[in-house]
């Protein structure tokens, strides 16, 4: 079936009709949250009366002291369960991530630097270490075996046939030969 395209005005006077709406409503959402915020303050702090001993006034501020306590509870509360929250919510985008299994391998670029630049830019201008790899090897002599000895001495296989002339004159028959 095909679909017919809106025209170019129609999707503009409806996306200006959408904006209006949503503009609307984050007004009114903002008035919420100032009447909220009133009644809160009003609820939690009553109108101030100063007493007019020192005795009232060290009750009033026990009071504004224990109300700071409680506010600072609370806050302190709300951040901790906010800070779980947040941990949960990354844990869970990891396990997403992983769930799907696309990660996104960066570009490595190609450095050319030797061990010893490596070593100096990793710990700093102070620490000059030489990293000499061919000295820390070990030496390893080889035992040479005397049967690998004698199969190096056989080297020309001449000297293998006169060696072997016992043979009952089979030394005459490669000479004719050759």
């Amino acid at each position: 079936m095909t679909e017919k395209r809106m025209s170019m005005s129609r999707k503009h006077n409806i996306k200006g009709a959408m904006l209006t709406v949503a503009k609307d409503l984050l007004e009114a959402e903002a008035l919420e949250k100032t009447e909220e915020r009133k009644k809160y303050m009003e609820d939690s702090c009553p109108p101030l009366q100063l007493p007019h001993s020192k005795e009232e006034l060290a009750e009033l501020c026990s009071q504004f002291h224990e109300k700071i306590e409680m506010g600072e509870d609370e806050r302190y509360n709300l951040e901790f369960k906010l800070n779980l929250v947040f941990t949960e919510v990354r844990d869970l985008n990891i396990k997403m991530i992983d769930l799907k299994g696309k990660f996104k391998k960066p570009k490595l670029k190609k450095v050319r630097m030797s061990a010893d630049a490596m070593l100096k830019a990793l710990l700093g201008s102070k620490h000059t270490v030489n990293m000499d790899l061919r000295a820390n090897l070990k030496q390893v002599k080889k035992e040479v075996k005397e049967e690998d000895k004698q199969l190096r001495d056989v080297g020309d296989w001449r000297k293998n046939i006169e060696d072997k002339s016992d043979m009952g004159g089979r030394k005459k028959m490669f000479e004719s030969e050759s």
